[in-house]
């Protein structure tokens, strides 16, 4: 995550390891961490819908959490950044 970041921008780990948790909170709100619906999803348009959204929840999210630092201007890199690593995860998971 701290490599999609202009190299002047710092975040805590906290204020990281929060953007991740509004990520999977909001997959459990969706239900998308059921394993049925996750095997269903088979179209690139359906991830960029569900990119868009988190960033708006996060959005609206880091409205509510003062304490966080994270600037908005920079979620949508840091939720790609986390999405793209949930990938990776995936591929080597699927690989084994």
């Amino acid at each position: 995550m701290r490599r999609s970041l202009p190299e002047n921008v710092n975040y805590s780990d906290d204020d990281l390891l929060n953007i991740v948790d509004m990520i999977w909170d909001y997959y459990e709100m969706n239900g998308l961490l059921d394993v049925e619906i996750e095997n269903e999803k088979d179209s690139d348009e359906e991830e960029i819908d569900i990119v868009s959204e988190l960033i708006d929840y996060a959005r609206r999210m880091l409205k509510k959490d003062k304490a966080c630092k994270v600037s908005p201007d920079h979620l949508e890199a840091l939720i790609s950044a986390e999405l793209a690593y949930e990938d990776a995860l995936d591929a080597e998971m699927l690989s084994d």
